[in-house]
């Protein structure tokens, strides 16, 4: 009976309870270490603590499920027809979060079988490029929005196009009986010129009188819906 109740305890795979420790241990270590990658690296507007205490416990799991696998066929069939079933519904806003989500679990497979030199090299080169990427500032792009008397229109196309020197895209021109709106696209790059004179974009467009509003609007890839 005391044999019985011992080889529910044991691993199927031989495994020590020190190297069952030492694997568990080193995802958590490493998992630690993609917690303060994130934290450091992270650029987007709002930062999650959960999202990144979650790649943590991601590891560990990992790690656990693959020193509960080890070389054993059978189970593993049956961990990834279990895992089949399972529907994972949060929204991933960001494409970066994927990355660190995939490199949690691809670390915590390489503690589950022991192979800790490269999970702590592939982590360490992981972190150096993100870190070296993240550093590159993306030329976000920049809405021009105005909305004037209709009349305007030729007078306010002339203007945005001394502003900007013919390089500012008119995407959308939406135009009713009295009034017509204007969408430019432009970057940074082509506003910070435009403001290097002593009128900014706005007063310039301004001055053209009849202007119901002028807005100028940050967009990126961070929010979606």
């Amino acid at each position: 009976m005391r044999e019985k109740i011992y080889s529910l305890f044991t691993n199927p795979s031989d495994m020590t309870w020190q190297q069952i420790l030492m694997n568990i241990s080193a995802a958590a270590v490493l998992g630690m270490f993609i917690f303060v990658s994130y934290l450091i690296s992270h650029r987007g507007t709002i930062y999650s603590k959960k999202f990144n205490a979650s790649l943590v416990i991601l590891t560990v799991l990992t790690g656990t499920v693959m020193t509960v696998i080890g070389n054993n066929i059978a189970l593993s069939l049956g961990m990834v027809g279990a895992l089949s079933i399972v529907r994972f519904r949060t929204a991933i806003k960001d494409s970066r979060d994927t990355v660190y989500i995939f490199w949690a679990i691809i670390i915590g497979i390489c503690c589950g079988v022991g192979d800790y030199l490269v999970a702590s090299i592939g982590s360490a080169v992981t972190f150096f490029v993100i870190f070296i990427l993240g550093c590159i500032k993306s030329d976000n792009r920049i809405l021009l929005i105005v909305r004037a008397d209709r009349a305007k229109q030729p007078m306010i196309k002339s203007q945005v196009y001394k502003l900007f020197s013919g390089k500012a895209i008119l995407r959308v021109e939406n135009t009713t009986q009295d009034t017509v709106e204007l969408i430019y696209e432009l970057t940074q790059k082509m506003v910070r010129k435009a403001e290097k004179g002593e009128i900014n974009i706005t007063d310039s467009i301004y001055k053209l009188e009849n202007i119901e509003y002028v807005n100028l609007v940050m967009q990126n890839d961070e929010i979606s819906n």
